[in-house]
């Protein structure tokens, strides 16, 4: 199977930072689990995937597109969906957060409404339409984000520790949601420092160290400019 996508030789630099990578292929319907210290470059790495940023040089691939221009990305984009580690919720209800990137992509009345429905039943929120989405709990808020994100039905989707601080309850059903996603045909690449994680979602491991990508189909370096 011709992965979704594909780094070759890219090299992302800001201020000091520099990240490097030589090779990196996201399957379709996978889930990688990236890890490594505080300013490894996680979060670089995401932005660079959610095509975001764009790399100094190399090449990036999506699907059989060799992605070039900020047009290009901007179109994309529609297909890649980014949960930051903090994710901002509007000021409205719980619906009109979820129909906001709806709306964007002319998806309106009864199928918006079914989708809406079907994203907060995932993850355990059915009814939660009207409720002010600044007013839920800390997990409440992770997993109606999370529904945001699934109701795009993006192709690519990106997680900055989205299980961070959950207590018992809340983590399976999370889980379960980020799987049923994979089982969907969507690739997942979750930032996380829970190193019991890649087990219980069966995912591959990518390892930054030291600014080193240490699996062996991606290598990456991260180092500081000179």
């Amino acid at each position: 199977m011709d992965p979704l996508l594909s780094l070759r030789e890219i090299e992302f630099c800001r201020e000091r930072f520099r990240l490097q990578i030589e090779h990196l292929d996201l399957q379709p319907g996978e889930i990688y689990l990236l890890n490594g210290a505080n300013g490894s470059g996680k979060s670089t790495l995401l932005h660079l995937l959610a095509l975001l940023l764009p790399p100094s040089a190399g090449t990036l691939h999506f699907g059989a597109e060799c992605v070039t221009s900020e047009t290009q990305r901007q179109r994309l984009r529609q297909q890649v969906t980014l949960v930051e580690q903090s994710p901002y919720l509007f000021d409205t209800t719980v619906y009109q957060n979820l129909a906001f990137g709806l709306r964007l992509r002319e998806v309106s009345g009864d199928l918006q409404n079914r989708r809406i429905g079907q994203a907060l039943r995932s993850v355990g929120l059915e009814g939660y339409e009207s409720r002010r989405a600044r007013a839920l709990s800390g997990g409440e808020s992770r997993r109606v984000a999370l529904a945001r994100a699934m109701v795009l039905r993006p192709k690519l989707l990106l997680l900055d520790e989205p299980t961070a601080g959950l207590d018992r309850e809340t983590l399976p059903v999370f889980e379960e949601c980020l799987a049923a996603q994979s089982a969907q045909g969507t690739t997942l690449v979750i930032a996380s420092h829970d190193g019991d994680q890649p087990r219980r979602l069966a995912g591959t491991v990518l390892t930054l160290e030291r600014g080193r990508l240490l699996n062996n189909n991606p290598l990456a370096l991260v180092q500081a400019c000179p």
